[in-house]
């Protein structure tokens, strides 16, 4: 199984409603399917190593959009 940080599921959830989306709208960003991201939340799976690298990357675009806050 994929190994992902601890408070993976927190940060999937953190950033989704800080970014005021629902599951299936973060789910649409990083081309994964509602039920993938509701996993990630629910620390039911945790993602492939492709998969945080989007989520990471688009982490960082929201961060220079000035949309997400910094850690």
């Amino acid at each position: 199984m994929a190994k992902a940080p601890e408070n993976f599921a927190e940060t999937v959830k953190e950033v989704r409603q800080q970014l005021g989306l629902s599951q299936e709208e973060l789910a649409h960003e990083l081309g994964v399917s509602f039920s993938t991201i509701n996993r990630w939340e629910n620390s039911k799976t945790v993602p492939f190593k492709l998969a945080r690298r989007q989520f990471e990357a688009f982490c960082v675009r929201m961060k220079e959009q000035g949309k997400l806050k910094h850690d």
